[in-house]
């Protein structure tokens, strides 16, 4: 799985480079509209909708989060006209299907129908949800949008060697930390939070099942990224391995960087590395880097305004104090 996420970011990478290229930009301008069709969703087209998915969830959740902590989501639910309303969550519940990406399954089905048979075709459907194919595909959903949407930013694509070796090892913790922790892991994070954060301050006046039919694709989205690198590593959940996996990181973790230290051994080089392109960007990427970290005063508007804990003062103060302190944590 680690050199298949590896390809998929160097893939990932290299098609960022191509859609910020005069050739493309030139190409596009010369098709035919079928031509640019095809040459849209044969090249970038599939690492850029990859990035808008994944971007429309974080759009949709802090949307549903700037509603119940302003209140209009519990004003528009307490209408007697929304709530307990059958026909709404009748229309949801298929819509809750077509967002898990059944619709996307339909293609597929169809192909191995007219090949092998319908019902070769849902047997191999089932076969593949039982190894998890779902859960594999969504986190290599992450990997493309992280690593496209970080060189359509600031550029700086590069070679990643992903290894020809023996794949049926177990990997170590500290190696899918540094693997994944930008990519999955802080962006899992990060939702899981909005969605708790969603649910608990708007319980109180729902009535209904609507939050789960909106929410359980963005719930399975989370579990992906955050667990799918230990489902599938072998003999992840062996008690000694773990052990040994825990002690490989906290040394990891506790060796100073320095020049000529190697990623793979000090926490201080690896992320500096993580964050070099941000030394080489231009003004437009650095601007663009801010504007995005800006999602973070959602949860300052929540804290001052809905939370109370400035005990009702509305001082600027107040507001650049604890908006500075979610700035400088969550993202990490």
């Amino acid at each position: 799985m680690n050199q298949i996420s590896s390809f998929e970011a160097k893939v990932a990478n290299g098609n960022g480079e191509q859609t910020l290229s005069r050739d493309v930009y030139r190409l596009g301008c010369r098709f035919d509209f079928f031509r640019m069709l095809s040459f849209y969703f044969t090249t970038v087209g599939f690492y850029f909708n990859s990035m808008v998915t994944v971007l429309t969830v974080y759009l949709f959740l802090y949307g549903r989060l700037y509603l119940v902590m302003s209140g209009m989501e519990k004003e528009i639910l307490e209408k007697s006209i929304i709530n307990q309303n059958k026909s709404l969550e009748a229309a949801l519940i298929p819509q809750s299907l077509f967002q898990m990406g059944l619709l996307l399954v339909l293609p597929m089905l169809m192909e191995i129908s007219l090949e092998k048979g319908f019902r070769t075709a849902l047997a191999d459907f089932i076969i593949m949800q039982l190894q998890l194919a779902s859960v594999f595909f969504t986190f290599q959903l992450g990997t493309k949008a992280h690593y496209f949407g970080r060189t359509i930013l600031h550029g700086g694509s590069k070679y990643r060697a992903t290894g020809r070796g023996f794949v049926v090892f177990h990997a170590k913790f500290a190696d899918n930390y540094r693997l994944y922790s930008r990519s999955h892991f802080v962006k899992g994070f990060e939702l899981g939070i909005l969605l708790v954060v969603y649910e608990v301050y708007g319980v109180s006046y729902r009535r209904s099942s609507l939050y789960l039919f909106i929410t359980c694709s963005i719930w399975f989205l989370v579990g992906s990224w955050l667990f799918a690198p230990f489902v599938f590593n072998p003999s992840g959940f062996d008690w000694q391995k773990t052990v040994d996996d825990w002690a490989d990181w906290k040394r990891w973790m506790g060796f100073r960087g320095g020049i000529g230290i190697q990623p793979e051994k000090s926490w201080e080089s690896w992320w500096e590395r993580e964050h070099e392109h941000l030394k080489y960007t231009n003004i437009r990427g650095r601007v663009l880097e801010i504007i995005l970290a800006l999602r973070f005063f959602v949860y300052q508007y929540g804290i001052v305004y809905h939370l109370d804990i400035a005990h009702h003062s509305r001082s600027w103060r107040v507001h650049f104090a604890i908006f500075t302190n979610i700035i400088f944590f969550l993202p990490y």
